[in-house]
């Protein structure tokens, strides 16, 4: 039997082998194994490695142990393509130099005070970690000098590309010595990466985790078809049943990321979007509630999840499949951490749905097993034995029982019998759950996919009246009204020669005058995004969008009006100012 390397047979120093026992890692991966000796040795080298592999500290270790304490300079440079990584990178590497002395590191990124970044630069560290536009903002500034850098990495290198961050790298990379340990760690290897590795790497040797190794063992993968119009009830009732003390769910857009998330906590989920619109004060707040325990599920898209380090998360949910097959093994490596078990649920919808799901199979190289979407009665059933437990529960405690005793003898002295006393606070504990199995309005079977009767015009219920907006374009349903979609806001001809139809609006609604429109690469996703994210309205609360060739308007709450109007003076849609005003027309 081949020997099980350990730490110490990689090279690396005491005072990281004590680190790494802190951790609590006791034997290395695939990716530290075949990487970290190539690093020691000052090797460029190429790392195709996916999220839960080890590869952070596959590359910080040789850092720590590389530098110089007594050189209160930059000698190490990591670019990550977003905040929430880059200071999990450098939160790894704090853990990991604890014992080495004189080693300090800072992280830089967009949406902090750069007063801050600014002096922890000046009073000297040796590694920085940081996005590609706030290490650029830094260069210009002066306050970032390269001129030391002796090994620079690109964490996620092809996510940074799929940002735009290209020209970005080009000129960090360009603006290191020529001297230097290049390294690169990627999920996927397109060209575009293969171009930067072949101008900016000297003789790379190529490390890779194969594909056998991306899945975690202690992960169970499964699937449900279900309806779209049924997937929130259904996800619902799996994160009530199981008990999911953590989950995050995965949607591909920031639209649905906000609906789910406002769905959620009106069925009393405690839930918290996390996207691309948020400013890293929103991004800070959602984690840190996330982490401790304040808020059970995160509603997250790919980009935005990446960096999540979260070790108790029990369940990752693909509200959406996702587009590659790469993002699939990044999203459920969310959950399955430090040795603990994990579900991965993903929702399959039509066709279309289930020949992704195959292809992600021979990807991962292992079935997904279907499973059968629990009923209400399991619901029902999991009530009355968890309130069976709660009720042991409390008659175990020791302590003053007085008062309930009194109050279960005043019930008596009202003639009512123990019997009853007991029926009647069992129906309140378990009346809501019964009433909803007795509702038909409510009633779905998501077993077995039954579809119910056809209405009136033998449409299927969750699409009656969703087929077209009030202008007889394709729409979408937003909180029971409709949002014209792109293909739909064109004007007609009759608009465009000044005679347009009459807008009808809501009650309460005001129509608000935006000087951005198609000239500017503007959509109703970004209007919606930005009001949310910087006026605090809840997405479904904002109207109708119309979007022109040189402006655009959108329908807000009338007392909300004055308040969007006044947050947004100052800020900007997809880098263009805002200027916003009450409709006249």
């Amino acid at each position: 039997m081949e020997k099980e390397l350990l730490f110490s047979d990689l090279g690396v120093s005491e005072e990281i082998l004590r680190a790494v026992e802190d951790m609590g890692y006791t034997h290395p991966s695939t990716i530290q194994i075949q990487s970290i000796p190539l690093l020691l040795e000052g090797k460029d080298v190429i790392g195709q490695a996916q999220t839960g592999t080890g590869k952070t500290a596959s590359f910080a270790i040789p850092i720590i142990d590389q530098v110089d304490p007594s050189l209160n300079r930059p000698q190490a440079l990591i670019l990550c393509p977003t905040r929430e990584l880059a200071v999990q990178v450098e939160g790894e590497i704090v853990k990991l130099s604890k014992y080495k002395r004189g080693i300090s590191s800072t992280c830089i990124y967009g949406g902090e005070s750069i007063d801050r970044q600014i002096k922890s630069l000046k009073k000297g560290v040796q590694i920085v970690v940081g996005t590609p536009g706030r290490i650029m903002d830094h260069m210009d500034r002066g306050t970032l000098k390269l001129d030391q850098v002796g090994i620079i990495v690109l964490d996620e290198a092809d996510e940074m590309l799929d940002m735009g961050f290209r020209e970005d790298i080009e000129n960090i990379l360009s603006n290191c010595p020529e001297e230097r340990q290049t390294v690169f760690f990627s999920a996927t290897m397109p060209k575009p990466i293969m171009d930067l590795t072949k101008k900016f790497q000297n003789n790379p040797e190529i490390v890779k985790v194969q594909r056998k190794e991306l899945t975690v063992e202690n992960i169970t993968q499964v699937y449900y078809e279900v309806k779209q119009a049924l997937k929130l009830e259904l996800m619902s009732r799996l994160i009530n049943l199981n008990q999911f003390a953590l989950s995050v769910v995965f949607c591909n857009t920031k639209r649905v990321t906000d609906e789910v998330t406002e769905e959620l906590m009106a069925r009393g989920i405690m839930a918290e979007a996390l996207h691309g619109d948020l400013s890293q004060a929103q991004r800070t707040k959602v984690m840190g509630k996330f982490r401790k325990g304040h808020v059970s599920v995160l509603v997250a898209t790919d980009v935005a999840a990446r960096g999540i380090d979260v070790d108790n998360v029990e369940a990752v949910f693909n509200f959406d499949l996702p587009l590659d097959e790469e993002n699939y093994v990044h999203r459920i490596g969310r959950t399955g951490r430090a040795g603990k078990f994990g579900t991965a649920i993903s929702f399959v919808t039509g066709r279309k749905d289930m020949f992704r799901l195959r292809d992600l199979e021979k990807f991962i190289k292992t079935s997904i097993n279907k499973m059968s979407p629990p009923s209400v009665a399991d619901l029902i059933e999991l009530k009355k034995d968890q309130l069976i437990k709660d009720v042991q529960k409390q008659l175990s405690k020791v302590e003053d029982n007085r008062f309930y005793e009194e109050t279960i003898g005043q019930m008596l002295a009202e003639g009512l019998t123990m019997e009853q006393i007991v029926l009647g606070l069992t129906k309140m504990q378990l009346a809501d759950a019964v009433h909803e199995m007795e509702d038909q309005n409510f009633e779905l079977d998501l077993g077995r996919d039954r579809e119910r009767s056809r209405g009136e015009r033998g449409e299927r219920p969750e699409r009656r009246g969703r087929e077209r907006d009030r202008d007889g374009g394709r729409g979408r349903e937003r909180g029971g009204r409709f949002e014209r979609s792109e293909r739909s806001e064109r004007p007609d001809r009759s608009d465009r020669k000044g005679s347009r139809e009459k807008v009808v609006r809501e009650p309460g609604m005001a129509r608000l005058f935006l000087n951005l429109g198609k000239k500017d690469r503007i959509r109703p996703n970004d209007i919606v995004g930005a009001i949310a994210g910087e006026a605090g309205l809840p997405g479904r609360s904002i109207g109708g969008i119309d979007i022109f060739d040189n402006f655009s308007f959108v329908d807000v709450p009338s007392k909300d009006a004055e308040h969007v109007i006044k947050v947004m003076r100052n800020n900007t849609i997809k880098g263009k100012s805002v200027n916003m005003e009450i409709s006249k027309g």
